[in-house]
């Protein structure tokens, strides 16, 4: 039965079933569920294993299905150049078999996807403030990743039961964590400098809780309204966190001799997402109050 609520309705019970326990996103929804009291498990299955998931729902009776696995590589999307079939058992049949099995037992899927898969073009050029909206086509083909991203992404739309979230280059508030993006570019030798689309996970990942709850499905634009520069970043780290810190910039031709795979530059439009959630903060005013704040180590504060 579910508790009740200021106005006397009962708000329904929930139980969440989550894919990726041992990922960034996994462990940080597994933390917002358990200090917010709602109940829930990780899935033991593998998500290439029909069998193995419907145990998992038969075992945990959940509500709804989170699904923040996958590949996205090690150290970086690199390696999923060289590892093409395991990107596609996780990132594509993997996510599709989940897909598949939610739909049969009636459940929505939150599935943590990617915007990594356009790129500023003629439509869309870079400091026009014109993002890629949700129904737009992907166009950035680059890397065997983001292939894989918008295959997928594009089958599911035919299960109206999916909820795509498109995450961008996510950052949290844990800068040592390797994964945060912000963490990625502090520790480079050099840094390119463009204005990108970005996903503060502290501000965001409570929001997809919200979004399972209203049963929100569909493909949204999961970041903060915006743009930020990877230098607008290392300006705030320098001025909350380390005043001595420098950093050096090259551009995206020298950058291609260090990388195997060119790597997705975009803004995307956040009207659909900012019309459902009003109070969704800027990108840099993300950053600053969920990140530079609470971690400020200068008289900044």
């Amino acid at each position: 039965m579910g508790a009740a609520t200021t106005n006397g309705s009962a708000e329904p019970a929930l139980k969440f079933l989550i894919y990726g326990r041992t990922g960034w996103i996994g462990g940080l929804l597994g933390d917002l569920c358990a200090a917010r009291g709602i109940p829930f498990a990780y899935g033991a299955g593998r998500l290439e294993s029909r069998a193995s998931l419907e145990a998992d729902i038969d075992a945990t009776a959940p509500t709804h299905v989170f699904n923040a696995a996958g590949v996205t590589g090690r150290p970086n999307v690199d390696w999923c150049e060289t590892h093409r079939a395991e990107t596609i058992r996780a990132n594509v049949v993997g996510t599709l078999t989940l897909a598949d099995v939610c739909r049969g037992r009636g459940l929505v899927l939150i599935n943590y996807a990617t915007g990594c898969i356009f790129e500023y073009d003629e439509g869309h050029p870079l400091g026009s403030g014109v993002g890629f909206k949700e129904e737009d086509t992907p166009n950035f083909v680059g890397s065997f990743y983001s292939k894989t991203k918008a295959m997928v992404e594009e089958l599911l739309k035919n299960y109206e039961n999916v909820c795509t979230l498109r995450v961008r280059m996510p950052i949290s508030s844990d800068l040592s964590n390797p994964r945060n993006f912000i963490t990625k570019i502090t520790r480079y030798d050099k840094v390119v400098n463009i204005p990108n689309s970005m996903t503060i996970l502290d501000e965001l990942l409570p929001i997809s809780i919200e979004m399972a709850k209203r049963n929100l499905t569909g493909i949204w634009n999961f970041t903060n309204p915006g743009v930020v520069s990877h230098n607008e970043i290392l300006e705030m780290y320098r001025d909350y966190i380390d005043p001595s810190f420098t950093w050096k910039n090259f551009n995206l031709e020298e950058q291609a001799k260090v990388i195997v795979a060119p790597r997705s530059n975009n803004e995307l439009d956040q009207t659909k997402l900012k019309r459902e959630f009003p109070e969704l903060l800027s990108i840099k005013e993300s950053l600053i109050k969920y990140v530079f704040e609470p971690n400020c180590k200068t008289s900044k504060a």
